[in-house]
């Protein structure tokens, strides 16, 4: 069946034109782009839809199929425990209003943020494991024994390739998968039930590799343990996201949570710092290396920033995530000749292996 609509041309109203509801449709879908206020959300008439949004979000504005309410979505009442977690956590990561809803409505807590509750137990288990083994739980990197593990980098050991990933699950003692663990929970968990475990993933293991390859590269002969390279690309990443979206992050205390995130990484790269210049308990062998925590800040501010940037845009689209990418894995290369060639040109004097 077709319908009749009158169209107005410069004031006048023109003769009915007969349009099927599927063309009517179609059209609709292809021109309209912005986000009117008076249908969905009261929004600056600047504010206009991306055309890279996926398919799904375009078409679940502009055909009405999910509701947003013109109110915002703090003053939504009788939520659930779950409904205002996931507010919160909308609050925390999220600058756009329009993203904000979008994320409250579509999550569903299926998949959990499996990746950053896994790595932890891991590290956490693993931590408790050697502190059993080596009978102490604070500075377990003063114990003869501690680098004998097959999971710690050592520059002796560095054509072992997985002690590049593996030397996360290693940590000096209680204090420093303290401050890892609770970094990594209350800014990892958030990202990922936003982002999703392949983003966060991905700036956690790349951040991890940036570390071990780095301290390949500038702190040879210094050995390495801990999750700092892959806690730190994420911590920096999402300040560097809440500055460069300083008026749009409206969750509560921004400042405060920002002074105290600093507060916490100035003082676990302090401790590192500490440790790596202070007299070794087993000579010649240094302490481990702080140099890991700078390249996970390295990686968060480059790559992690693009990776948290859009929240709805996938990562395929976006030119500039694949700049970055490029230039880290050049780097990732330079460090593995580097490690190949570069020690004995160098001629660097290694500390025995463990």
């Amino acid at each position: 069946m077709e319908e009749s609509s009158p169209r107005m041309t410069g004031g006048t109203r023109e003769a009915p034109v007969n349009i099927s509801p599927a063309v009517a449709a179609h059209a609709e879908g292809e021109e309209i782009e912005v986000l009117e206020s008076t249908d969905v959300l009261p929004v600056a008439p600047e504010e206009v839809m991306s055309n890279k949004r996926s398919n799904s979000f375009r078409r679940a504005i502009l055909q009405g199929s999910r509701q947003l309410k013109g109110c915002s979505l703090r003053d939504e009442v009788g939520l659930g425990l779950s409904q205002r977690l996931v507010r919160h956590v909308a609050y925390e990561t999220l600058p756009r209003e329009v993203d904000r809803k979008w994320y409250f409505d579509s999550y569903t807590y299926c998949p959990p943020p499996w990746f950053i509750l896994a790595i932890t137990i891991a590290e956490v288990a693993v931590f408790m494991y050697y502190g059993i083994q080596l009978d102490r739980l604070v500075l377990q990197v003063s114990s003869s024994s501690f680098l004998k593990s097959p999971l710690p980098y050592h520059p002796q050991l560095r054509a072992q390739a997985w002690r590049y990933f593996s030397y996360v699950f290693m940590h000096t003692g209680i204090e420093h998968l303290s401050l890892n663990m609770a970094m990594q929970l209350l800014v990892g968990v958030p990202l990922e039930m936003v982002h999703g475990a392949l983003r966060i993933g991905l700036i956690y293991v790349c951040g991890v590799l940036a570390g071990s390859l780095a301290v390949s590269v500038t702190d040879m002969t210094a050995p390495v343990v801990g999750s700092s390279g892959g806690v730190y690309a994420l911590v920096s990443a999402h300040l560097a996201n809440v500055v460069m979206n300083w008026s749009g992050m409206k969750c509560q205390f921004k400042l405060f949570r920002m002074a105290m995130a600093l507060v916490c990484m100035s003082v676990e790269f302090g401790r590192a710092v500490w440790l790596r210049f202070y007299p070794p308990a087993f000579p010649p062998c240094p302490n481990p290396s702080f140099v890991a925590h700078l390249g996970g800040v390295l990686v968060g501010l480059t790559l992690g920033v693009v990776v948290l940037q859009n929240y709805e845009q996938r990562l395929q689209e976006q030119s500039l995530f694949w700049i970055f990418f490029c230039v880290y894995t050049l780097f990732v290369l330079c460090a593995v000749f580097w490690n190949v060639f570069a020690y004995s040109l160098l001629d660097v004097r290694i500390p025995p292996a463990p």
